[in-house]
């Protein structure tokens, strides 16, 4: 005989409502928001990231820890906490692509906002106007090949990304999808995702072609970085929607 609690069979779903809740409350999203771009931070951040009391954001972490969404590790005397796996933060992503837009009331939400349109990181790939432009070119200049739930990477990307110091085949060799496209949830558009989108990031930060912000997840252009974007993809600025107008091909230079 199936068991029944308040006139229903008990549910064979995943806890989503336990889930739910973690997130749904506003300091704790703020808190798992903080740490999207995969980097760790102390109590003592998150807790003014959050908006919260010393007290309080304790209590908070505490349950995002059990509740499987956050990892902690000591360091020193610290404790530092990080998104607990890449498939939370893929959650992440997909909530952030249907939820409301944010409601500006001030200018700084405003001033930081924009940064955040511009260009920022997405857990460990690039995302915003600029990230969204180098996928498109990508795409249009036959580097990457929009197939199903992926992209596939044609020997023109291959090539490219070669020059670039990005081993394809390597990227291939990983359990992890190596190329997806992931909604932008400021652009309603895709950026690139993956092992690949992560490698690229990586290599943009690394030649210092992008910059991270003090106190949000944006990146910002530096001077050595929209020249080098210009001469390979011909995105002049992060704020472009579009390549320029007559860009070299993609893998020249």
């Amino acid at each position: 005989m199936t068991m029944k609690r308040n006139g229903f069979a008990p549910s064979v779903n995943p806890d989503l409502a336990t889930i739910g809740a973690l997130v749904g409350e506003p300091a704790r999203a703020a808190m798992l928001l903080a740490l999207f771009d995969n980097t760790a931070l102390p109590a003592s951040e998150l807790a003014y990231r959050g908006g919260a009391s010393p007290q309080a954001a304790s209590a908070h972490l505490r349950r995002l820890v059990e509740g499987g969404l956050l990892a902690v590790t000591a360091s020193g005397r610290q404790r530092l906490y990080r998104l607990a796996t890449r498939d939370v933060a893929r959650a992440i992503e997909t909530l952030l692509a249907i939820a409301a837009p944010p409601r500006v009331v001030a200018l700084g939400q405003s001033v930081r906002l924009q940064r955040l349109r511009d260009a920022r990181v997405c857990y460990d790939h690039l995302a915003g106007r600029l990230g969204v432009a180098l996928t498109d070119t990508l795409v249009s200049r036959g580097a990457l090949r929009a197939s199903g739930p992926e992209f596939g990477v044609t020997p023109i990307g291959e090539r490219f990304f070669g020059r670039l110091g990005i081993d394809v085949d390597a990227l291939r060799q990983r359990r992890r999808t190596m190329a997806r496209p992931c909604i932008d949830w400021t652009e309603r558009r895709s950026h690139l995702a993956g092992s690949l989108g992560m490698a690229l990031c990586n290599c943009l930060l690394v030649n210092r072609w992008i910059v991270r912000h003090a106190t949000d997840r944006s990146v910002r252009l530096t001077d050595g970085g929209r020249r080098a974007l210009a001469r390979l993809f011909g995105v002049a600025a992060p704020t472009a929607a579009a390549t320029a107008s007559a860009p070299p091909a993609v893998g020249a230079g």
